[in-house]
């Protein structure tokens, strides 16, 4: 940069000639599953998709080697809605001469690692993707019935390069999570000085957690479970000084049976939807263990690891407490932290000393309150203050706005625990695509599960007419 303010351009190149079908902001898995489907709508559609990062990157903390998907490979960017597309995963192993060793491999989970080579890979070769961008602001123009969406290019170094503006009919949300930290843990999360670190930066610090006299991992989810068991693994015997704590009563195993994977179909995302709002309400927090339990083969593993460190006789030096909330916490000296710690059942209160903590506390929907303030007239809000969002995954607007803004993983609340499943990336696409384009460019199937998850309506019996007469019923 040259150290002036750039400037953004009052005629974009992309004016009221050639406004966007569609703008997709944030390049995640969902939007990459929605850029891929879009790109093969027969007749075209114009799309473009900013992210602010320099490149895809999935998760890349949490990329532990051995560590798999909780969903099948079929559950890539586009397969469940289009199976003949070039954006599949066994056309990526194709392209990379691997079908054959996937094969003989015989793995319905892949690992992290690889799905994450397979996003890269399709983000690198798919049109109209644009990393280094930043969305600031999104707005609606009345009088040229169209979205206008601001952005600043961002240089190698993440400084801002220039200023421009896109215009669209549709726009579609895809920014993610972003890591949460409990309340009483911020302030020494935000200490350079002290070890407390979220799981989503767990690689970058692993060296130095491995180092660490004593570890403490708070959270019993999956990637608490796998951090574990990484520190466990790589830890001597004897003296793993390890604390594992958890606000959940057990260290639970995942829901994986087939018939309660059905939560995550189609069919259960529309019957969610048709709930009454304070029903949906006091359901999602009930069905925890559908997505935030362990793997049952993570279990399995922690409990192998813990049993052969017993083989010489001892136990290992590593505290599984389920049941234990962190009321508060603060810094010894200046490498140390203790918490204080109180067990709910129990209603007992403790403290530990520990050099180093991995919070595996789970992720948050990323705040576009102030990235959507341009459309606040216009959205409409259900009794919680959270955005109304319909069917189609559109967030319901004034019906002055004759565009649509879809959303993606920010609809828990309407559309059930399948939001952030990575299995419904490609139906809830395509769902969009469908609806932005008025037509049917991927035919969705009408019934995906045994389960029937309500009872269907019955029509009111017919009455007679007042005054029609009745054939009287005699019994034999």
């Amino acid at each position: 940069m040259t150290g002036s303010t750039p400037q953004r351009p009052h005629h974009p190149p992309r004016d009221l000639d050639q406004p966007h079908d569609l703008v997709g902001i944030g390049i995640g898995p969902f939007n990459l599953s929605l850029a891929a489907l879009a790109h093969g709508v027969p007749g075209g559609l114009d799309a473009a998709f900013y992210e602010q990062s320099p490149a895809f990157h999935w998760h890349p903390g949490l990329l532990i080697e051995g560590a798999t998907l909780q969903v099948p490979f079929l559950a890539d960017l586009v397969t469940l809605a289009d199976p003949a597309s070039p954006w599949s995963f066994l056309n990526y192993l194709r392209s990379r001469d691997r079908l054959f060793p996937f094969y003989f491999a015989e793995k319905f989970h892949i690992q992290r690692a690889e799905y994450d080579a397979y996003c890269r890979w399709v983000s690198g070769q798919l049109p109209g993707l644009h990393f280094g961008h930043q969305v600031d602001s999104v707005r609606w123009n009345p009088e040229r019935a169209l979205f206008e969406v601001d952005f600043t290019q961002l240089d190698a170094d993440g400084e801002a390069e220039a200023l421009g503006r896109a215009y669209t009919r549709n726009v579609a949300l895809g920014v993610g999570t972003e890591p949460y930290v409990p309340e009483p843990l911020k302030p020494l999360a935000d200490a350079p000085t002290v070890p407390v670190i979220h799981s989503a930066d767990y690689l970058l610090h692993r060296a130095q957690l491995l180092t660490a006299d004593h570890v403490t991992v708070i959270g019993s989810g999956q990637s608490g479970a796998e951090i574990f068991l990484d520190l466990l693994r790589a830890r001597p015997a004897g003296a793993e000084k390890i604390h594992w704590l958890t606000r959940t009563e057990a260290f639970a195993p995942m829901e994986y049976s087939k018939l309660g994977l059905e939560h995550f179909t189609p069919d259960y995302t529309r019957y969610f939807h048709s709930l009454p709002e304070p029903t949906r309400n006091e359901l999602v927090p009930r069905q925890w263990q559908l997505h935030k339990g362990i793997d049952a083969d993570t279990i399995a593993a922690i409990h192998d690891e813990l049993y052969r460190r017993t083989l010489h006789g001892g136990w290992p030096d590593a505290v599984l407490t389920p049941g234990v909330r962190v009321r508060t916490a603060g810094r010894v000296a200046t490498t140390k932290v203790e918490l204080h710690l109180e067990h709910l059942q129990q209603s007992a209160r403790s403290r530990i000393t520990t050099d180093a903590v991995v919070l595996a506390t789970g992720y948050r929907e990323r705040p576009v309150d102030r990235m959507l303030a341009g459309l606040d007239p216009y959205l409409r809000h259900d009794s919680a203050g959270r955005a109304r969002i319909d069917t189609d995954y559109r967030l319901v607007l004034d019906p002055s706005v004759t565009g649509s803004v879809y959303v993606q993983n920010a609809e828990k609340h309407t559309h059930g625990v399948g939001a952030p499943d990575l299995g419904l990336a490609a139906w809830r696409s395509a769902t969009i695509l469908n609806s932005l384009t008025g037509k049917e460019p991927y035919p969705l199937p009408r019934r995906t599960a045994f389960t029937s998850f309500g009872l269907e309506r019955q029509e009111a019996p017919r009455i007679p007419a007042q005054g029609q007469a009745l054939t009287p019923l005699t019994q034999n």
